[in-house]
């Protein structure tokens, strides 16, 4: 075996690997689309600031998990660890902040150093729309929607749920801390030391924790209900009403949070339990202040992002297999110039009627089949010595999954298997 691996936290995709990410790409791409979801690219690494400053200099993902580098010129880059930032520094450098709203789709590598585990790399990828521009609770309803219709139609939506929760306005949140920060003060010797932490910097943090014995002061500690302002309830009612006339299943959970400032109102996840510990598999909300803190005008903003590894999980018994074609030349001594040209003319027109044919190389015919069996062929087809007196001479099909065999005038042919394959 070769010295050289795959470095801890990534891996290759090929085969079915491979076609069960673009899977999820494109049905993803082909969904957003008919929301009216424009794909941008941004590049994999960015300013450090672009990151420090909006995932908070005090994240794990900023303390701990970034791949931070100085690049010959001083300038310190990082390789991007989510694409939300990337799309909003984008829409700023861009002059974008005009030209409201706009609607992004966008997939691609992302970076973390954490520990790898199953459905989680260091190197790892993901899709995400952002709908940046619009201030009320439809446009959140319709980034929903969207994510829903793309797990709808990976054929996966029915093992996942939706969890929603609202964070509320800044006037909201303001007594919604504050009541966290006087229950948890009063259980302080059961909190974890990161809980501690949390409680000085962040509180709603803490109700993200993973600690144990967090968990069991968490089932206890208030919920944001109590708390929301007239508006911010108001937002949150009309969010579930478009949702329900959407035609979008949601389940309220008010534990979902998100950490830093910048969000508000809507926060959301798909979750499912067919992954295990890491059942979330879609994430979200509203961040209306992101824009701001880049450095461009205030600006409502709402999106999500999804792991396509997770995704891709999901799709493993949904997937249907590939189906191509083999041509299979049948050489003799006398004719193999004239089985060549006439077996690359009838592969070329398959290819061309958008047919996946493949040609049988070297080997003996028993030897051909079983690469032919092995790479998943639906059907191999014979090419015999050309009959000069018959210009549209029959080829024989064979499906190599019971056997059968036609014969076909290669005129026709084409047509014939497009038939089979639907």
């Amino acid at each position: 075996m070769s010295e050289l691996q795959p470095v801890r936290g990534t891996r290759d995709l090929i085969g079915e690997d491979f076609r069960r990410h673009a899977h999820v790409i494109d049905t993803a791409r082909r969904v957003a689309a008919t929301y009216g979801f424009d794909e941008w690219a941004t590049p994999i690494f960015e300013d450090t600031r672009v990151f420090s400053r909006t995932l908070g200099d005090t994240s794990d993902v900023v303390t701990k998990e970034m791949y931070s580098f100085q690049d010959r010129g001083g300038d310190s880059l990082t390789l991007r660890p989510e694409g939300t930032a990337g799309v909003c520094r984008a829409l700023v450098t861009g002059g974008l902040t005009q030209s409201l709203p706009q609607k992004v789709f966008y997939a691609g590598p992302m970076f973390r150093y954490e520990r790898p585990q199953k459905g989680r790399y260091r190197q790892f990828h993901q899709i995400g729309c952002e709908l940046i521009g619009p201030s009320e609770p439809l446009a959140d309803a319709e980034v929903i929607s969207c994510g829903w219709d793309i797990l709808t139609a990976l054929g996966i939506s029915g093992e996942i749920v939706l969890e929603l929760n609202t964070l509320g306005d800044a006037e909201s949140r303001v007594a919604y801390r504050a009541a966290l920060v006087a229950y948890f003060n009063d259980h302080r010797n059961a909190l974890s030391v990161e809980s501690l932490s949390r409680l000085e910097r962040n509180p709603m943090r803490i109700l993200d924790s993973k600690d144990e014995s967090d968990r069991k002061l968490v089932a206890g500690a208030p919920t944001i209900a109590p708390y929301l302002t007239d508006a911010a309830g108001s937002f949150y009612a009309k969010l579930l009403g478009h949702l329900s006339r959407m035609g979008v299943p949601y389940r309220e959970n008010p534990r979902i949070v998100r950490g830093l400032d910048y969000y508000s109102h809507t926060a959301f996840e798909f979750v499912t339990s067919a992954l295990g510990a890491q059942g979330t598999v879609m994430a979200g909300g509203r961040y209306d202040g992101l824009i701001e803190e880049m450095g461009g005008p205030p600006t409502p903003a709402v999106g999500w992002a999804a792991g396509i590894e997770r995704l891709s999980m999901l799709c493993d018994d949904i997937l249907k297999p590939v189906q191509s074609i083999v041509i299979l030349p049948m050489p003799s001594n006398v004719f193999i110039d004239e089985i060549d040209t006439r077996a690359i003319e009838v592969l070329q027109d398959l290819r061309r009627n958008g047919l996946r044919a493949e040609i049988g190389y070297s080997g003996n015919l028993k030897r051909r089949l079983a690469r032919a069996n092995k790479v998943g062929a639906r059907f191999g087809i014979f090419i015999e010595a050309p009959n000069p007196h018959d210009a549209d001479q029959e080829v024989i099909v064979r499906d190599l999954v019971d056997g059968a065999q036609t014969k076909v005038p290669a005129s026709q042919l084409h047509g014939f298997l497009k038939n089979k394959f639907t």
